[in-house]
């Protein structure tokens, strides 16, 4: 019974086919998905294999890391090497150098002060940001590490904490150092 069940369904079944598609539809198809496949992956590949080789240099930007300069020209040397470096990259942009600090008073990148001096200029910042960004640019100026970008950054943070201060506003400091 049991294989005559199963001669009857084999007889009745209907013919199969490879594909859904039949004649030019397959050729259009296997066109389409070949163009696919040469042009646009390699370019969505590429354009991805780039994003992910920047990301170490927008968190060290992200993040006013000293050395971004460095981190970014290890980042294009790695595009250069296959990625081979970019895990040093990536290291790199979360770790502080150690010494740095001791050295240049300061743990930031100079572009840091620049936007926190435009911040303070515009009244973006709190009395105690202000103080803390005061106090830092202090340490740097007693390094001798000021460069204008800081000197400019600095004049804009005193200038904004005089105004805050509960003190009538001192005169303005002579000499830019």
């Amino acid at each position: 019974m049991a294989t005559a069940c199963g001669a009857a369904l084999a007889l009745s079944s209907a013919p199969c086919h490879a594909s859904f598609l039949s004649g030019e539809a397959i050729d259009t198809a296997a066109n389409v998905l070949a163009w696919v496949v040469l042009v646009i992956v390699p370019v969505i590949g590429i354009a991805l294999f780039w994003m992910v080789h920047v990301l170490p240099e927008k968190l060290a930007h992200r993040r006013h890391h000293p050395q971004i300069d460095a981190i970014k020209t290890l980042c294009l040397l790695s595009l250069v090497f296959g990625g081979l470096l970019w895990p040093l990259a990536w290291l790199w942009a979360f770790v502080r150098p150690a010494g740095y600090r001791m050295a240049y008073g300061t743990d930031k990148h100079d572009d840091y002060f620049v936007e926190m001096g435009r911040r303070a200029q515009a009244g973006e910042l709190g009395s105690d940001e202000l103080r803390a960004l005061h106090e830092e640019l202090e340490a740097v100026a007693r390094r001798g590490g000021l460069g204008p970008a800081h000197r400019e950054a600095r004049g804009r943070v005193a200038a904004q904490l005089d105004g805050t201060s509960s003190t009538p506003a001192a005169p303005a400091r002579g000499g830019s150092s």
